[in-house]
């Protein structure tokens, strides 16, 4: 008798299959990214003001780590595990930091390390026993919550529910640390989230054009079907889930760093998880900068709902949130720029 459990997966339909755009871009396609580069590249110094720049600020780490999942989730593999990896990343720079002085530069690498461990962990026996389909989901959901409920439980180390605050790296009246990964300057953070959407945005071009995408998509529409033609369904699979895990993990370090302040409930758990998704499937996670358009849609929406509600209604947003997300599912699955690209 077969340990295997297997999901029962639709065929997909004509809408829900990856929308191919990003192909060798034309000269008026470059054209338009120079012209988009150099406006973002001057962007500080148009006079926005803090908080508006400190928005930009974080639509674009959003706009990264809602790229990281896309990498994995446009390919058929469904994680709500993300959460996971980016509180990992948050708080094992942190920690790190706090507890004994290590750099957030190297504690950015261990917490991006941990995280591929972690998925590779999760991962392995899921697609060994070929964990698929919502049992895949649920698995990664779990992975999630029992992440945020560790570092609520170690709360000694962590500041429990109620967070924990990076030391200050600044000091007689300095404005920046490098070593401390500290700025005080808006500026200066605004071009590091812009170094790494960029870097999102090219490991996505990258792993768009490798071979392995072709093979991950044919894993996607029948397992069984690749399997039989001789692709390594297990190890091709993991792979793009660490590669996924580690962006993310990075992702959960700017975020860290940037804020100087993390808890449970901001950096990992269902509610960060769900929230990963649906800025990627909201703004189109077969485009790649589906995620980005993602990120500014659910920035204005987050930002309408405080100057609306504020902070009188809990769940609220949360509430929206998981009624756009049905309603872009049912008519817009290719979400805000794929239908747009689509017309």
């Amino acid at each position: 008798m077969s340990n295997q459990v297997e999901a029962p997966v639709p065929a997909p339909s004509a809408a829900s299959r990856p929308l191919v755009v990003d192909a060798r871009p034309s000269g008026t396609l470059r054209g338009i990214w120079i012209a988009v580069l150099g406006f973002l590249l001057l962007l500080p110094w148009l006079g926005l003001g803090e908080y508006p720049l400190h928005l930009v600020i974080v639509a674009l780490i959003w706009s990264y780590i809602y790229t990281s999942w896309a990498v994995m989730g446009r390919l058929g593999m469904v994680s709500f595990g993300h959460g996971a990896f980016m509180g990992i990343g948050a708080y094992s720079v942190v920690l790190l930091w706090n507890g004994f002085g290590v750099s957030p530069w190297l504690g950015a690498v261990v917490g991006v390390a941990l995280s591929v461990l972690v998925a590779m962990l999760i991962g392995y026996p899921c697609f060994r026993f070929r964990i698929i389909g919502h049992y895949f989901a649920i698995v990664t959901l779990a992975l999630s919550e029992v992440t945020r409920l560790v570092i609520v439980a170690l709360r000694d180390y962590t500041g429990g529910s109620l967070g924990i605050t990076p030391m200050s790296g600044l000091a007689d009246g300095a404005t920046y640390s490098v070593y401390a990964m500290q700025f005080s300057d808006k500026t200066v953070w605004f071009y590091i989230a812009l170094a790494v959407w960029l870097f999102g945005l090219m490991v996505w071009k990258m792993a768009d054009r490798h071979p392995s995408r072709l093979a991950l998509q044919a894993i996607s529409e029948d397992e069984d079907a690749a399997a039989s033609i001789g692709i390594p369904v297990a190890r091709t699979k993991l792979g793009v889930t660490m590669l996924s895990a580690g962006l993310t993990a990075l992702g959960g370090v700017l975020y860290a760093q940037y804020q100087l302040y993390v808890n449970p409930d901001t950096v990992s758990g269902i509610a960060i998880s769900l929230q990963l998704v649906f800025g990627a499937i909201a703004g189109g996670m077969f485009v790649r900068l589906g995620p980005t358009v993602g990120a500014m849609f659910l920035l204005a929406l987050s930002e309408t709902l405080r100057v609306m509600i504020g902070n009188q209604y809990h769940g609220v947003d949360m509430t929206v949130y998981g009624a756009l997300l049905i309603l872009f599912i049912i008519f817009m699955p290719r979400g805000i720029l794929g239908t747009l690209l689509k017309k």
